[in-house]
């Protein structure tokens, strides 16, 4: 029983290895960016859309959307970012109903390196917010001790995302391969159609919680230097 993609090895040279996870995390990005040339190659404002292109602005609109409501903020900025993430997941984690597919997200090499991409925009996005000098305050207040706790805080999240998805995707790998060998016909096919569920569920939920880390380093920062530039009442004689 195959557990995660790392097992799967299709060439080795040397230190060199071709296995599960690169594979079909590379097959993943080709169908995206094939996928995303061949459907903004034409696109109109003809108030007759084609089909893809409807799909594409209801993804696109959803996905602002969502954003929105989360960091209250406008979403353009964010977008590429949060939108390459679930697009990326979702693909990775649908893909499984293909036969000898193997979703890269079932790797915790995979989860670990989308969680680092996250760990790596939050404070980009807080400096080109509010400006580096305002984002490194924060991580002293309200007193400089807190500062180890606080990169400990942002280490732990970082963690937390990236094992999170790989539990649940592994998860259910193990549990449609045990249920296959119990009783092979009936069960597995629900359980294959639970697993498209909860892989469409946890594209959103780990998108969601980037935005959510996202959305605290700006506005939080937002929220600080407004009270520093908050001029204070004159005080009584």
């Amino acid at each position: 029983m195959t557990i995660t993609p790392d097992d799967v090895v299709y060439w080795q040279w040397g230190l060199f290895t071709l296995n599960g996870t690169i594979a079909f995390t590379w097959l993943v990005m080709a169908l995206l960016t094939l996928g995303s040339w061949l459907i903004t190659r034409n696109l109109g404002d003809d108030p007759n859309l084609t089909r893809w292109q409807n799909l594409l602005e209801v993804l696109v609109t959803g996905i602002r959307d969502q954003i929105a409501q989360v960091s209250r903020q406008q979403p353009g900025i964010y977008l590429p970012f949060v939108g390459t993430l679930f697009l990326f997941i979702a693909m990775s984690n649908l893909l499984t109903i293909v036969p000898g597919y193997e979703a890269p997200t079932g790797s915790l090499s995979t989860t670990t390196a989308l969680a680092i991409c996250v760990f790596v925009a939050v404070p980009v996005f807080g400096i080109a917010s509010k400006g580096a000098g305002i984002f490194l305050r924060h991580y002293v207040k309200p007193t400089p001790l807190m500062l180890p706790f606080n990169v400990i805080g942002e280490i732990s999240r970082t963690v937390a995302l990236a094992v999170r998805l790989y539990g649940n995707i592994m998860s259910g790998t193990v549990i449609v391969a045990i249920l296959l060998s119990l009783t092979p016909y009936f069960f597995p096919v629900v359980m294959q159609l639970l697993g498209l569920l909860t892989g469409m569920i946890q594209a959103y939920i780990f998108a969601i919680l980037a935005m959510v880390y996202i959305a605290s380093a700006t506005s939080v920062h937002e929220g600080s230097q407004d009270q520093d530039e908050k001029p204070q009442p004159p005080v009584s004689p």
